[in-house]
């Protein structure tokens, strides 16, 4: 190799190697990142950071379980609903060594109710601030909510999907 070509890469090299002082510094660990917005009332996060390292968990559509079993059809209105299901994912979530704070996204479907056909997010969101921004459990999902035409079946008003990481 001549000098000439040693005398170009070597500048690259210590560029890649650092300063060696580099090698003595603690490399920051890296963690999951719940960004507010402008409005730090909302329920939401304005954006969920996760690392490449996270372990990622897609939790599939839940819909409320019946307020009495043998009655299928009755679940009760947005709010009883909303209480439900997030209840069953908070149980899947800890099954798996997660909680409700790990929950970095979030979709939410609803339906209009029968008295105005519009959906309810004023009840959704009054039992979805229980489980999120709270003191026990501060951190708050990234989050959609949509109103759709139809879900599975007729008493069935909202359904929730989520996106859980945990860094290992």
């Amino acid at each position: 190799m001549t000098i000439a070509l040693m005398t170009a890469l070597l500048p690259a090299a210590a560029f890649v190697a650092g300063p060696a002082s580099a090698a003595t510094k603690a490399v920051p660990k890296p963690m999951i990142e719940h960004k507010m917005g402008p409005n730090a009332n909302a329920p939401i996060a304005a954006s969920v950071s996760v690392p490449a390292a996270a372990n990622v968990v897609y939790l599939s559509g839940q819909t409320a379980s019946p307020i009495d079993p043998a009655k299928p059809d009755e679940l009760g209105d947005t709010k009883t609903q909303t209480l439900s299901i997030l209840t069953k994912i908070k149980a899947q979530l800890e099954g798996m060594g997660m909680s409700m704070g790990d929950i970095v996204k979030m979709t939410i479907f609803m339906v209009g109710t029968p008295e105005t056909g519009k959906m309810d997010a004023a009840s959704m969101n009054e039992v979805f601030r229980t489980f999120f921004g709270t003191a026990e459990q501060p951190n708050k999902p990234a989050r959609s909510t949509v109103q759709v035409a139809a879900l599975g079946r007729p008493p069935v008003l909202i359904e929730i999907e989520a996106v859980a990481a945990k860094m290992p």
